[in-house]
């Protein structure tokens, strides 16, 4: 007697709601919101979209949440035909190196940078920008994510995100692997516009400091615009920020900075948590341009 195994049967496991997915992995969005500034609406409803709401072969077989192929990737991989048959995707440990390495992907690359200058609630800016960044082929796509958005009202999600103050991140819903959190509070914090740094003793490295507080070296270099050797000891009373720093000053506070001294670009994003790149571009600058003192720079 013969009998027929179809291949959705070889990965079957108890399959996933969309809301019950939703109610799993808000958590892991809302905090990559903080790292990235990527909106949580926006990653979740790529990951309902991707994973079929965590019920793909990719996301039952490799961890996969985001159908995020090989290119370059020297990790672990699985076997998948898609747009070409037997294609590589990444494969990943757990869930939530997947949604770390969606955030990373969308990051490095060129061609999601405008992306980058939309509102973190303007998440239908960011649905359309995907697409014609070429993140997906199928040209209904950015509607698919929207209308995901707001079915399940996941935007409520951007704005915890974008809130000005760093929360910790509780442990993540039941059935997720332990351990992953916002960051691990191991000393007293300092806060500049609500984002969380610390003061260097003159001891510190990038590494010490990324696994003093459970973070990344790639991380702690990208939210503070260093690209330092992550072992080389910090200069005794730097700012180093724990989380992202914010596009442009916020309402209230100081709209520019008046050079003085030896000041360079990268000290005044450090003084204000202002990313690099956006204080270079409010002021037709580049990043490693000459400012003098006496130079107005603005700040929004």
């Amino acid at each position: 007697m013969f009998f027929f195994v179809f291949p959705a049967l070889l990965y079957s496991q108890e399959k996933y709601t969309r809301e019950a997915y939703i109610e799993k992995y808000w958590r892991v969005a809302v905090e990559e919101m903080h790292k990235s500034g990527i909106p949580a609406s926006i990653t979740l409803a790529q990951a309902c979209l991707e994973s079929d709401n965590g019920n793909s072969y990719l996301a039952v077989k490799g961890n996969n949440h985001f159908g995020i192929k090989c290119h370059g990737w020297d990790g672990k991989s699985i076997r998948r035909d898609d747009d070409r048959r037997n294609e590589c995707f990444r494969s990943y440990g757990n869930a939530i190196e997947s949604f770390r390495d969606h955030s990373d992907f969308l990051v490095s690359r060129s061609r999601y940078s405008k992306l980058f200058d939309l509102e973190p609630t303007d998440y239908e800016g960011w649905a359309y920008g995907l697409s014609e960044a070429g993140y997906a082929t199928d040209p209904s796509y950015p509607q698919s994510l929207i209308r995901i958005i707001e079915t399940h009202n996941l935007m409520k999600y951007d704005r915890i995100g974008a809130a000005e103050t760093v929360p910790y991140v509780a442990p993540y819903a039941e059935g997720l692997e332990e351990g992953f959190y916002g960051f691990r509070l191991t000393r007293e914090l300092e806060d500049v516009n609500g984002l969380a740094y610390i003061v260097t003793s003159g001891e510190e490295s990038i590494r010490s400091i990324a696994k003093e507080f459970n973070l990344t070296n790639r991380e702690l270099k990208r939210y503070n615009d260093l690209k330092t050797g992550s072992r080389k000891v910090l200069d005794e009373g730097m700012k180093i920020y724990l989380v992202p720093k914010k596009r442009k000053a916020p309402r209230g506070t100081a709209s520019s900075h008046v050079v003085e001294g030896r000041e360079t670009l990268w000290d005044i994003s450090q003084k204000y948590g202002i990313k690099l790149k956006s204080l270079c571009r409010m002021n037709g600058l580049e990043a490693d341009g000459k400012v003098a003192p006496g130079d107005e720079i603005k700040l929004r």
